[in-house]
Formats: C-alpha cells, sequence, structure tokens
C-alpha cells in the first residue's frame, strides 16, 4: 500500500479503526467510563473529517483501479455517515428500554456503514461484492438483535435467506460479465462492451444475460416489485433502530453500485437494462401505492411507501439515455440521486418519530398510536405533517421538487406516458399519507400521557424537519451538488 491508496482509501481505514476500537471498548469494559453510543458517534467523526478533507480534490483511481474516489462517492458516504450518526441520535432511548444498549449494536451499525461506504467506492466487481455482503451480513445480525422477540427472528431469517438468494443473483450476473470481457474492473468492462462485444454473438448473449442477474440482484437490494417480498415483513419485525439503519443508509449505497455497474460499467447496452427498469419501476409504483392503503401498521405502510418511492427513483436512472444518446444521462442520474437523498433524509425523520414516540414496553408500531399526537407533543406532530406533505409530494416539501425534478427527466426522455402514469399513482398515495396527518391531528388519543423526547433527539428531529421544508424552498445548492457529482463521476 502506497501512499496513494492510503489517501484515498483514508475514510474507510479510519472507519475500520473506528468500528474495531468501539468493539474493544466494549469487551474491555472500558465504555463504561463513556457511554458507548457517544464513542461510536464519535467515531463517524474520523471518516467524516477525511471526507471533506477529500473533497475538491480530483478524481483517484487506488488499488489498481479497484478503488475509485469521487465527488459522487464523497456525496453519498458524507449521507450514509449522516444517515448512522442520526440513527443513533434516535435510538438511544429506544435502545436503552429494550436491552439493545450494548456495544455489538454500535459496532454492527459502523460495520454497515463500512461495507456501503466501500460499495459506494468500488471499481471493480469484486469490490462491489466484498463491500455488499459487509453490509449485507451486519444488517442480518442487527435484524436478530431481539432474540427474545418472535416476528424479530422470522424477519431476521426472512432477510437473511431472501438476501443470500440477492447476492447470488448479483454474483451470477457478475460472472457472466467476466466471462464474456474477461476482466472484472468496471471500466474494462464498459470498454469491452463498446468495442468487442457484438449483439447477437455468443458473448453478446452472455452480457445481456448477465445484466438480467445483476438487475434483478439491485431490484432486490432496493426493494423494487417483484422483488420486494421481504420489505413488509423486515420492516415490521426489526427492531425500529434495525429498521431504519436497512432502510436509509444501505439505498444510498446500492444507487452507486447501480451507478457504477449500469451508468459507467454498461452504458453501451443501456437498451437492454432501460426495458427492465421501466417494468421494476411502473410495478413498484403501481404494487407500492395500491397496497399500502390497505395497512394499519405504520412500519409497514412505510415499508410500501418505500417500495413505491423506489419506483420513481429507477424512473430517473431509466431516463438518461434516448435512442442511444447518452448525453441526457448525467442530469437523469442527477435527478434521481437528488430523489434518493432527499427521500432517505425523510426516511429517518419518520422511522425517528416512530422510536421518540415509543416508550417502554410498548412499540408505537401501529397507526393507531399517532392518535392525538398533535396534543401530546404539538412540535413533533408538526415534524410528521412536514413529513407526509413530503412523501406525498405536496409543496413547498422537498418531495415535491425531487418529484418534478425526476418527471422532467422522464418527459425530456420522450415518455410522456410514463409521467402521467406516475403522476396518477402518486396521487392514490397520497391518500395513506394524508390520512397519517388526520390521525395525528383530528383523532382522540389513545393514551393522554405527553411526550418529551431527550434534548439532543428532539433538536436533530427539529433539524430533520427543518431540511425537509427548506430543501423544498431552496432545493438549488443540494440539486446543484447531485448534478455535478454525477457529472464528474461520468466525466471520469
Amino acid at each position: 500500500m502506497d501512499s496513494l491508496n492510503i489517501a484515498a482509501a483514508l475514510p474507510e481505514i479510519l472507519l475500520l479503526l473506528a468500528a474495531c476500537a468501539v468493539l474493544l471498548a466494549d469487551a474491555t469494559g472500558l465504555a463504561s467510563r463513556w457511554r458507548i453510543d457517544r464513542l461510536a458517534l464519535v467515531a463517524l467523526l474520523l471518516p467524516v473529517g477525511a471526507l471533506l478533507w477529500q473533497i475538491g480534490q480530483p478524481i483517484q483511481h487506488a488499488f489498481s483501479g479497484m478503488y475509485v474516489g469521487d465527488a459522487l462517492g464523497h456525496v453519498l458516504k458524507l449521507a450514509a455517515c449522516a444517515c448512522v450518526a442520526v440513527t443513533l441520535v434516535y435510538a438511544r432511548a429506544y435502545a436503552a428500554d429494550r436491552g439493545m444498549d450494548r456495544g455489538e449494536l454500535y459496532a454492527l451499525a459502523l460495520f454497515a456503514l463500512l461495507g456501503q461506504m466501500i460499495m459506494i467506492s468500488a471499481g471493480s466487481l469484486l469490490v462491489v461484492y466484498l463491500g455488499l455482503e459487509l453490509m449485507s451480513l451486519s444488517l442480518y445480525a442487527m435484524a436478530a438483535m431481539r432474540r427474545d422477540h418472535p416476528l424479530s427472528a422470522e424477519a431476521a431469517i426472512k432477510y437473511f435467506v431472501l438476501g443470500a438468494l440477492a447476492s447470488g443473483f448479483l454474483l451470477y450476473g457478475m460472472s457472466m460479465l467476466y466471462g464474456a470481457t474477461g476482466t472484472l474492473h468496471l471500466g474494462l468492462i464498459a470498454r469491452g462492451i463498446g468495442d468487442g462485444v457484438v449483439p447477437g454473438s455468443a458473448s453478446g448473449i452472455v452480457v445481456v444475460f448477465g445484466v438480467v442477474f445483476v438487475v434483478a440482484g439491485l431490484a432486490f437490494k432496493f426493494g423494487a416489485v417483484p422483488f420486494h417480498m421481504w420489505v413488509p415483513d423486515v420492516y415490521q419485525g426489526t427492531p425500529t433502530v434495525a429498521t431504519l439503519l436497512i432502510a436509509a443508509g444501505p439505498k444510498l449505497a446500492t444507487f452507486a453500485i447501480a451507478f457504477r455497474m449500469l451508468a459507467e460499467g454498461m452504458i453501451g447496452i443501456a437498451a437492454d437494462w432501460q426495458q427492465m427498469l421501466l417494468v421494476l419501476s411502473v410495478l413498484s409504483m403501481a404494487v407500492g401505492n395500491l397496497v399500502a392503503i390497505a395497512q394499519t401498521n405504520l412500519k409497514r405502510m412505510l415499508a410500501y411507501s418505500t417500495i413505491a418511492q423506489v419506483g420513481f427513483v429507477l424512473l430517473g436512472m431509466l431516463s438518461g439515455v434516448v435512442g442511444g444518446d447518452p448525453s441526457g444521462a448525467p442530469d437523469a442520474w442527477g435527478a434521481s440521486m437528488f430523489y434518493l437523498v432527499t427521500y432517505v433524509l425523510t426516511t429517518l425523520g419518520t422511522f425517528g418519530v416512530i422510536m421518540l414516540v415509543a416508550r417502554a414496553g410498548h412499540e408505537a408500531e401501529e397507526i393507531d398510536d399517532l392518535k392525538g399526537l398533535g396534543r401530546r407533543a404539538p412540535g413533533l406532530a408538526f415534524v410528521v405533517l412536514i413529513l407526509m406533505f413530503s412523501l406525498a409530494g405536496i409543496p413547498p416539501t422537498v418531495g415535491f421538487y425531487a418529484k418534478l425534478s425526476v418527471l422532467q427527466s422522464v418527459v425530456d426522455a420522450g415518455m410522456l406516458w410514463l409521467a402521467v402514469l406516475a403522476v396518477m399513482l402518486s396521487l392514490i398515495g397520497a391518500f395513506y399519507y394524508l390520512r397519517i396527518v388526520k390521525t395525528v391531528y383530528f383523532d382522540d388519543p389513545l393514551d393522554p400521557a405527553t411526550i418529551e423526547p431527550a434534548g439532543d433527539a428532539r433538536a436533530v428531529m427539529a433539524v430533520n424537519g427543518a431540511l425537509v421544508l427548506m430543501l423544498g424552498i431552496v432545493p438549488g445548492p443540494l440539486m446543484t451538488l447531485c448534478l455535478e457529482a454525477v457529472r464528474q463521476a461520468f466525466g471520469g
């Protein structure tokens, strides 16, 4: 390892050392002097500092091209670090009330984040898979942390089995791409597809089959229909702190590997994977929005909401290449990235509310648990209103502008019918989001006790809600950041 490799991978190296330090502090008892959750938050400052130091530097290709350090990676890694930090703040009281406030929870969260960061900067199929498995194995263990809870055990088993199946799909597709092109490097795969793979030939057929399996594996990780069957059960059965860690950061990492593999590595055969993404997108928006209406469990409703939102993310990803011309791809993928980052921000708030409303011996997982929240905790209720409006795409929240930017890229690609269909399905989805607002403000509370979250959690929730509102009013800086990051990645 020379100095260039170390400098490029410094955030991951520091995060690995910090995660090991958290494990050792918990095992040796040093964490009893310093609360382990605070130690984990301090540990996150190390990779964040390294990422801030790297911002503005030219694209770095380290470890013989297997690692890519670019603006796209920096933005997504900072967002992933923020996801873990916010989750740990929200989960402090929740984890303590359920006996989960132990070192393994925080170590697993850091190792899952490490896997996500490796995925985001992967320049090789091998590194993609290594990062994916590190993230997935950490999340499997986290989903099963409540060993005395039957729903949690069932959800963990389903997550493990279906996640292993998804990894198998992805690995099989990677092996086909390697067999057809003779390389694991994504840049060389793109060159091989553009120069040496003839459509209809044996190698061309193998590449197409490889793309099918890769897209199927990515769809599993995104939770897109028809590969969505694990999402509702896992969201409902796992402890809410694990649910949030599964629902937020991994979506960013999956978007990154989708960009690296499809937009960078296989842009030459975009016509093949665009059709698959089109089917996945329409099915996800339709099934997610329609099935969510019938849900009474809040976490299960949010699971189907996630499926529908993933459909919108896929809309941007599929609309960049028109008639073989990839010139619109940076703007389309930038809009998709903006949508995903803002959706993750909203997801942090929604599951954070569930953790803050919950108390010892009671999970606030049913929609009825939010009845009368406007009287019990007016500030928290107002944040819920902002979050639901954003998920529904109602101005002036960021969800409206995010949907508008994705729909604009679809219209620019000449698929007006698809944009109209997406709007119609979003109108259906607005019903169950507005039902939450009605429950919060117009229904009588089941429990008249006031809700008083800890000061730090209350402050983070206020910032979370304010960002969802302010980014809808002034979306320009974040949108520009996403667009420039994607354009640099395409140019590099």
